[in-house]
């Protein structure tokens, strides 16, 4: 792969980009979303205590789901763009490889992507000095914004070399963004609550006072159905969202629970991983039972279970890579067939 070759793909891509004024509508709009956001989010945040950390955290997930809307239009018709356009023929008969095709048009994706995060990134630092957040849970959180941005313009660049028609390679980038944020939550409940666990609870109560001490009742069974969420809570892994959450380093107060909106999704997920206790019981007669059976705070469950984060990125890129993949092998030349109806020059 030549980098003067790559670094041509990617201007001539650029460039098309810099002369449209939807580009700089879309930048306008964006900036105004977060400035008005931002406003409202000072001014909520004002009337309480220790709310910098979540300013932060909400003004970042509200970037990341504007960036996850907004690429998918630029990404998504990036190679049939060209073909309809009867701009990638011209190309393909240069030196320029079907690969550096394939990559300088990904990268050019996400250089538009983190465009926006530019604009945004005022808004963060702003943020970050209201907040009092440490350098490196401000930095996490940049760094996994950039990464979704790549993951996002991977996914729409490959769908716009495999499918022919720019209409549809959109919309199916934004099915599939739809699927890693939206639908693995949807999957993540129904699954639960499909896969349940019968659950058996016995309690005895104290009945009065005798001579030889606290006369207790009989042990009274009851049995219901409990979800189990720790068998699909991998089903989120791969959600931007709680990738951004579990990735970014939690604070906790001193009564060990998350000062930010971060911490709170992480504990979230970490909380299903739990096994539920399936055979219950409860001695009322006997104070001594309930000493030490408090729930754990929520730094206790962040320690004693697993991050996924990790998982969530390997899947998104090899989703990702499997796409680009797909789409150099419909791309390159000399073409085998075509689809009906495409546009060859």
């Amino acid at each position: 792969m030549n980098a003067a070759r790559l670094g041509t793909v990617i201007g001539l891509e650029l460039r098309q980009r810099v002369r449209s004024v939807a580009w700089y509508v879309m930048l306008g709009i964006f900036a105004a979303i977060l400035l008005l956001v931002t406003a409202l989010a000072f001014a909520a945040f004002s009337l309480t205590t220790g709310g910098g950390p979540w300013l932060f955290s909400l003004l970042v997930f509200l970037v990341l789901l504007l960036v996850v809307l907004v690429s998918p239009t630029f990404s998504g018709s990036a190679v049939n763009g060209d073909r309809d356009a009867a701009t990638l023929a011209p190309l393909q008969v240069t030196l320029v490889t079907t690969a550096e095709i394939i990559v300088g048009k990904f990268l050019a994706a996400w250089i538009t992507g983190l465009a926006f995060l530019a604009v945004a990134l005022p808004f963060l630092l702003i943020a970050t000095a209201a907040g009092g957040l440490g350098p490196l849970t401000a930095l996490t959180s940049l760094a996994v914004l950039i990464v979704e941005v790549g993951v996002v313009a991977a996914i729409g660049v490959g769908f716009s070399a495999v499918l022919a028609r720019p209409l549809f390679s959109v919309a199916s980038t934004y099915l599939v963004v739809a699927a890693l944020t939206i639908g693995t939550v949807i999957a993540f409940g129904l699954g639960g609550t499909a896969l349940r666990t019968e659950v058996t609870t016995a309690e005895r109560y104290p009945t009065g006072a005798t001579a030889s001490g606290t006369a207790c009742g009989p042990w009274q069974e009851s049995t219901y159905d409990m979800p189990r969420f720790d068998r699909v809570w991998w089903v989120l892994a791969a959600n931007p969202f709680v990738i951004m959450a579990d990735a970014t380093p939690t604070e906790f107060n001193v009564a060990g629970y998350p000062e930010d909106l971060f911490g709170q999704i992480a504990f979230g997920v970490r909380s299903a991983q739990i096994v539920p206790e399936t055979d219950r019981r409860v001695d009322y007669c006997d104070p001594d039972s309930f000493t030490g059976s408090s729930s754990p705070t929520a730094s206790e469950v962040m320690a004693e279970t697993t991050p996924s984060w990790f998982i969530g990125l390997l899947l998104q890129f090899a989703l990702a890579a499997g796409l680009l993949l797909w789409g150099w092998a419909r791309t390159r030349t000399p073409a085998k067939a075509l689809p009906p109806g495409t546009r060859i020059a």
